[in-house]
């Protein structure tokens, strides 16, 4: 027991001792603790000690005061190391720091081949580095003195030489004036093409036709669509006009959104109920547009361009004023919408409905098929089949209203058609307005009607109405846009100085619209846009299958033919001899009435002849030489006596 007690005396001794010893340490500390007044002051002097070494060591060595202040926070420094994700982003996107310091080959280049100062021929071509995009491809009509041409399309000279940029063609809706020329495009260029389905079902009707050496890459593309194409990100946003599946274009590029209005109007009751897509417009208006390239059809035309609904009241009163009458309607072959209304009418009346012109019956039959146009049940029949029905039950739609010489309604008014003979019992319509240029043809066809006793409808009727938007709606257009840059396109050099005047009305800088003209390039970045030299543009003639081998020498001699006439001087003469075998005999054409001018003739061939033995007898004998100088000799001569300059064509053989 002693023993026990012992060793539990020897084990609490230690923690004795220790209890004792921490509670004189405790007494020691409170003993040396100062009061708080002078612990606050302590701390205080230890801070400005510190504060004044730190402030020592910081004019000796700057650098490492920031890691000073960094390590004693390791947490924030931790939180930085593991979200590598923002630095690599930064890291990771050198090319919009490379765009702007490559200053000439990272710009875009914007230029016109077609349709600035003149109607038609539309073709804009947007450039950056090696991607170029085209938008619409169209053709234009020939001028009066360009005699015997058939149609006029764009200088594609530039696009040929760098065809293996282009990313596509872009179509904003189906008229000639915006497609027309692409069969002969594809002749030499084979990019694939982006339209809606009945631009390109109204295109696939010319292909077949003209048949171009490749094979065509056509692409399907609805409004509201996007395609990338090379540097390019088009979107196509719905548009109204005067044919169905319009759109305009917005097309994002590297240094910015261009906005291509195509051609446009603003119908708040459209025929297929599909209204113009002005909030999309908005959008981008609001995100920023860089470049609005608009038409400039009726920027001269103050007011709102009425909607295509409003034609089918006054067609209904022609149908309900004219119930004994056949009706004969001449309309743009492309205007659907317009068709629809006259077949709608016409089964109204109990009317049979026949097409004809060929661009009429393609276009027609393209818009059934692709359910564009829906006609009621045994309304439309084959033109051959008029004769079965009496005058007061047909309808009659046809091509012409530009009055065109091989158009349907021109060969109907001349007694030129297969099918259809005007009568004083006939009411035509021309559902159209004439186009500028145009307005001596549609006065000839319009007079030759009514000296047939027909009734016309033209201008005392509202037949038509415009495709393209007036004024109001162009401002609407530009507000909802609000670009940094203009260009004017689509329209005479007056029409673009118009819409130049409109967008400074609408608070634009003059020094930031651009009135160009065709080659002329735009070179843009983010901030500025400038003129920047031209490329290669101009005009390519069409006659026949012929397709740019008529240049403006021909043209020239063809107009001088036209004006004055032909003379030709045929003879046979020995080199050898220096002597005149035969002739020369004297052929006019176009000049004068040979047999009314016998004794003219005999002084031009004596004329001939003198010339003709002179030249020999010097010893010329360079063909020529001959040739000049006998048509110097007569041109004088003709002139003296006539006052006329015929062109003169020496034929000279030698035996």
């Amino acid at each position: 027991m002693a023993k026990k007690q012992t060793e539990a005396k020897k084990q609490t001794e230690p923690a004795a001792l220790q209890k004792k010893q921490a509670e004189q340490a405790a007494r020691t500390r409170k003993q040396a603790e100062p009061a708080p007044k002078e612990k606050r002051k302590a701390e205080s002097a230890a801070k400005e000690k510190k504060q004044a070494e730190l402030t020592v060591r910081q004019k000796k060595q700057p650098a490492p005061a920031v890691k000073e202040k960094k390590q004693p926070a390791p947490a924030v420094k931790e939180k930085k190391q593991p979200a590598p994700v923002p630095r690599e982003k930064k890291q990771s996107a050198p090319v919009p720091r490379e765009r702007k310091q490559t200053s000439p080959a990272s710009k875009l280049r914007v230029m016109m081949l077609g349709g600035l100062n003149e109607i038609g021929k539309n073709l804009a071509v947007l450039e950056y580095e090696n991607d170029i995009l085209i938008v619409d491809c169209g053709l234009g009509f020939p001028d009066d003195d360009m005699l015997g041409i058939d149609l006029v399309i764009p200088d594609i000279s530039y696009l040929e030489k760098n065809a293996d940029k282009i990313r596509g063609i872009l179509l904003t809706h189906g008229h000639e004036d915006h497609i027309g020329a692409i069969p002969y495009v594809l002749r030499t260029i084979n990019p694939p093409i982006y339209g809606t389905r009945l631009t390109l079902g109204i295109l696939k009707n010319k292909l077949a036709e003209q048949k171009p050496p490749y094979k065509v890459q056509l692409n399907t593309v609805a409004a509201g669509d996007t395609v990338r194409l090379g540097a390019f990100s088009a979107e196509f946003i719905r548009v109204n006009h005067s044919i169905a599946d319009a759109c305009c274009i917005a097309i994002t590029t590297p240094v910015g959104v261009v906005m291509h209005s195509g051609d446009f109007k603003i119908d708040v009751s459209p025929i297929d109920g599909e209204m113009m897509d002005l909030t999309r417009i908005g959008e981008y208006g609001r995100e920023g547009v860089l470049l609005f390239m608009c038409e400039s059809t009726n920027v001269g035309r103050p007011g709102h361009t009425p909607s295509e609904r409003t034609i089918g009241a006054s067609l209904n009163a022609i149908f309900m004023n004219n119930p004994e009458k056949r009706i004969i309607i001449a309309t743009f072959s492309s205007n659907v919408h317009r068709v629809q209304q006259i077949i709608n009418t016409s089964a109204k009346y109990g009317r049979k409905v026949a097409i004809t012109g060929r661009s009429m019956l393609n276009v027609i039959g393209t818009a059934v098929e692709l359910g564009y146009m829906k006609v009621p049940d045994k309304v439309l029949i084959d033109i051959t089949e008029i004769g079965r029905y009496k005058p007061n039950q047909l309808t009659i739609v046809t091509t012409g209203s530009q009055g065109e010489p091989m158009s349907a309604l021109y060969r109907m008014a001349f007694s030129d058609h297969n099918q259809v003979e005007l009568s004083p019992g006939d009411l035509v319509v021309l559902s159209a307005h004439a186009i500028p240029g145009n307005e001596k043809l549609v006065g000839k066809i319009i007079n030759e009607m009514y000296r047939r006793g027909v009734n016309v409808y033209h201008e005392e009727a509202e037949v038509h109405v415009s495709g393209h938007a007036c004024q109001e709606e162009i401002k609407m257009f530009h507000a909802l846009v609000r670009p940094q840059f203009f260009m004017p396109i689509h329209g005479e050099y007056s029409h673009l100085m118009q819409h130049k005047e409109l967008a400074e009305y609408m608070g634009m800088p003059a020094d930031r619209i651009f009135v160009c003209d065709i080659g002329q390039v735009l070179e843009l970045d983010g901030s500025s846009c400038k003129r920047a030299g031209t490329v290669p543009a101009g005009r390519i003639l069409v006659d026949g299958y012929g397709v740019g081998d008529v240049g403006n020498i021909v043209l020239r001699d063809r107009r001088h033919l036209a004006l004055d006439g032909l003379i030709v001087v045929v003879a046979t003469v020995d080199t050898d001899t220096r002597a005149v075998l035969s002739g020369p005999d004297i052929i006019s054409r176009g000049f004068v009435y040979v047999r009314e001018s016998e004794e003219l003739m005999e002084e031009v061939r004596t004329v001939a002849r003198d010339s003709l033995r002179g030249t020999l007898e010097d010893g010329v004998l360079e063909w020529t030489e001959i040739k000049q100088n006998i048509k110097d000799d007569l041109s004088k001569y003709l002139y003296t006596r006539t006052k006329r300059k015929p062109m003169i064509l020496p034929v000279i053989m030698n035996v």
